[in-house]
């Protein structure tokens, strides 16, 4: 396979170029820009004309943290493509006070590949603006931002997973934090060079509102034994597989090692509290204590304390998304779930520079004597969902829309990520689901469409083969491996995204990229135009039904299908369209044994045989992407709603599915057939208690993975959709229908954004009859199908 050697980005349209910057230029310290996990502060002071509003813009790889005069007041960039970077422009004004004004801005240059950032070298770009004059920029016009090497956070540690980066250790010293503030405090300045110009696109995503979350409840305190013997410690893949492929610090040349550290740490004594935490409470940490909180919920930021030390303390934030037996299993994720400050006699405001996902956090002084007065989490997410209303008389439907937003709003900072803590990637296939939820939660596209900008940009994939897209992106891809059929939901996504969005620009500029897709396929389809032995990563869902996907695997074949109809339709080539339909027809003709669909089919003596092996997530497959209907398969449509769903005994040879994806595409396909109440029914089943246990919605039904994982923000457009009865909203060519059907509700309600305002919708049952209400922006054409068996009246 033709495998291109670099990411090299296109030459963008204008419609896409922001160059921001009025005389800024990319700078950093001298022959450092490759250096791994550099920590660089930037200062410049300067003066603001009285009432004048003031503007800083960045741009920078690979983070950056933004002060003014000490206040926090910025994080990022948004994500974009190799070789080009986004552009963030952050109001000062309020922030801003008489006379000399100082801005600072950390970045961290990692320099190491993974799914969460990319490898490129670092840079920072950045200039103070007012009424288009520039007050202060880097290599440009007005007081010039000196740079100084960082030594506080340590450089040489562990990753925090295989697929992020670093993990953070900070040794503070006191007014370690001066220069943020002080023209006057000690900054030891460091050269640095020009570096040639960046490819810069718009932010054009909203920016976060970083609202600070302390912690509600204090559930323990307790004592800890420290320096304990552990025989065969927990060694992850980003401490031991250190190389070529996954860059990064070898586990011998570490300064220290938190995770190896934390498990000869045990809790000996703990004491039940289980209070509520006030604002104004100090907790006393004396040595080799305790003490575990809790948010409430799940939350996604950057961990902050204001601590007061008595003595040199060394204060390990171990946190997780859930209690296991009491306790924060700080590893049970299968990352670094730590943040380690070394602190002297003093008191200091510490705040992590990484945004990490946690409901729950446990403080330990594995040496010294401290007192915390505050804690929080400064919220890294989306911020515009909360105009978005749902409410229902079963208030458990309201919890589960709840749960929805806040995983959606986690999971969309800059891109449709799969979960913000792990990972952090924007994964193809949990986006199909999640762009839904996104549009119908803001009323915009903004996510989506950066989100395909950055698959649009980049003229090849380094370490794919040629045509093929990566399982997720951005990310670098060292080890070779991809996802070939997720490859395809990223085409059926792109369909709804036209439909969502009217971008025909966006969707013509991927033409070529899509038509590759189709090329690259071309030799692994077998004499009967089915796809035969993938290479690489071939996906279905954490269930029984990755073990049968080879040679030739039906759900696979079954999506290739869908995907070929979505680009047909998209272009207008019908040819792709007939050859989805062959598709079908031979997938019906070997797949389905009479009774259920089978879900592969091997090679043997240079003969395709049918294998006895049959999932229920390929059963969804079959009805999702149009090879079977209630029509063509009554029988087994028949039992898959009647004999299958939440709790299942029934066929029990056939392996049960999970919740992503195969439990999605349950509740997709009883909508698609009107059986709304049964969709609400199992949605509490399979939902009711993620969403009580974490706040978030989860990667599989149960709690060994992800507990807030984006695609799951899903029901909150199901709710909309099947429980509401905004059935489709479309602001495109401004209709709305709605489907109203027979459900244990008494009443429902709901607000809908969309450009212009908002669909307000809600209904009520007086015996017999079901009312409702709507209120619309002018323009919108009403189509209105009552599948109840109840008399329906719009009230006006």
């Amino acid at each position: 396979m033709n495998r291109p050697v670099d990411n090299l980005p296109v030459e963008l349209p204008m419609s896409m170029q922001d160059t921001g910057f009025l005389s800024a230029k990319p700078i950093w310290p001298e022959g450092k820009e490759k250096e791994k996990n550099l920590f660089v502060g930037f200062r410049a002071t300067f003066d603001v004309p009285e009432n004048a509003p003031v503007v800083l813009r960045v741009a920078a790889a690979t983070l950056y943290r933004a002060f003014v005069n000490g206040q926090f007041c910025g994080h990022g960039p948004a994500r974009a493509a190799h070789g080009c970077f986004r552009v963030d422009q952050w109001d000062l004004t309020p922030h801003r006070q008489p006379g000399r004004n100082v801005v600072a801005i950390e970045v961290a240059g990692y320099n190491a590949n993974g799914y969460y950032l990319l490898d490129q070298p670092s840079f920072l770009q950045a200039e103070v603006v007012t009424e288009g004059k520039v007050l202060a920029s880097t290599g440009g016009q007005g007081a010039q931002f000196e740079a100084a090497l960082l030594p506080e956070r340590v450089q040489r540690v562990q990753r925090y997973s295989f697929q992020r980066q670093f993990t953070e250790v900070y040794r503070l010293l006191p007014g370690y934090a001066r220069w943020r503030s002080d023209p006057g405090a000690p900054f030891a300045s460091t050269a640095c060079a020009r570096l040639k110009d960046q490819q810069l696109l718009p932010r054009r995503v909203p920016k976060p509102r970083f609202a600070v979350r302390g912690p509600l409840r204090h559930i323990s305190h307790g004592k800890l034994a420290i320096d304990l013997q552990v025989d065969d410690a927990w060694k992850d893949r980003s401490l031991v597989s250190i190389g070529p492929q996954l860059t990064g610090f070898p586990e011998a040349e570490l300064e220290t090692i938190p995770a190896i550290e934390l498990q000869g740490v045990s809790t000996v004594e703990t004491c039940q509290v289980d209070r509520p935490l006030c604002s104004d409470d100090t907790l006393q940490v004396p040595d080799k204590t305790f003490h575990i909180l809790d948010f409430g919920t799940n939350l996604t930021g950057f961990i902050g304390a204001k601590v007061t030390c008595r003595e040199p303390t060394r204060l390990h934030f171990a946190f997780d998304e859930m209690l296991s037996d009491g306790d924060v299993d700080w590893k049970r994720l299968g990352c670094v779930n730590i943040v380690t400050w070394e602190l002297p006699a003093g008191t200091f405001t510490i705040e992590s520079f990484e945004p990490y996902t946690l409901r729950y956090l446990k403080l330990m002084n594995v040496a010294g004597d401290c007192e915390v007065e505050r804690l929080w989490i400064r919220e890294y997410a989306y911020p515009d969902v909360w105009e978005a209303h749902f409410a229902a008389s079963d208030r458990r439907l309201n919890v589960l829309f709840g749960a929805g937003r806040e995983t959606l709003r986690q999971n969309a900072v800059d891109l449709f990520m799969d979960c913000p803590s792990r990972e952090r990637a924007g994964w193809l296939c949990d986006s199909f689901f999640t762009a839904r939820t996104a549009h119908v939660l803001s009323g915009d596209t903004l996510v989506e469409r950066n989100f395909m900008e950055n698959f649009l940009v980049p003229k090849g994939f380094a370490d794919l083969p040629h045509g093929m897209l990566p399982m997720c992106y951005p990310a670098d891809h060292r080890d070779g491996v991809f996802i070939p059929n997720w490859a395809l939901w990223f085409v059926v996504q792109l369909e709804e995204y036209l439909a969502r969005s009217n971008d025909r620009a966006t969707v013509d500029a991927l033409k070529p990229k899509v038509l590759a897709l189709f090329d690259y396929f071309k030799p692994f389809k077998n004499r009967d135009g089915l796809l035969e032995k993938l290479d690489s990563w071939v996906f279905i869902e954490w269930s029984a039904a990755n073990e049968f996907v080879q040679d030739v695997n039906y759900p696979t074949n079954m999506l290739y299908a869908g995907s070929l109809s979505a680009a047909g339709r998209l272009y207008n080539m019908p040819e792709l369209i007939a050859e989805a339909d062959a598709i079908r027809e031979v997938v019906r003709e070997q797949s389905f044994d009479g009774t259920f669909f089978v879900d592969n089919a091997v090679r043997e003596d240079g003969q395709l045989t049918v294998t006895g092996n049959r999932s229920e997530v390929c059963q969804y497959f079959a009805f999702f992407f149009d090879v079977a209907t209630p029509e063509s398969h009554g029988d087994l449509w028949k039992t898959l709603t009647q004999r299958f769903g939440p709790g299942r005994k029934a066929f029990p040879e056939v392996h049960t599915a999970n919740f992503f994806v195969g439990d999605m595409l349950r509740f997709e396909l009883l909508s698609r057939y009107g059986r709304c109440q049964q969709i609400l029914d199992e949605s509490i089943d399979y939902l009711w208690h993620m969403a009580e246990r974490t706040g978030t919605l989860w990667e599989n039904r149960e709690a060994h993975a992800s507990c807030n994982h984006g695609f799951a923000s899903h029901i909150c457009y199901t709710l909309y959709r099947d429980i509401l009865g905004a059935y489709l909203v479309d602001p495109v060519n401004k209709v709305i229908q709605l489907r109203f059907s027979d459900l244990h509700l008494e009443w429902c309600q709901g607000r809908i954004p969309v450009p212009g305002g908002a669909i307000d919708l809600q209904w009520w049952q007086d015996g017999e009859t079901r009312h409702y209400r709507l209120h619309h922006p002018a323009g919108y054409a009403v189509e209105v199908d009552n599948l109840s068996t109840m008399e329906l009246v719009r009230e006006r």
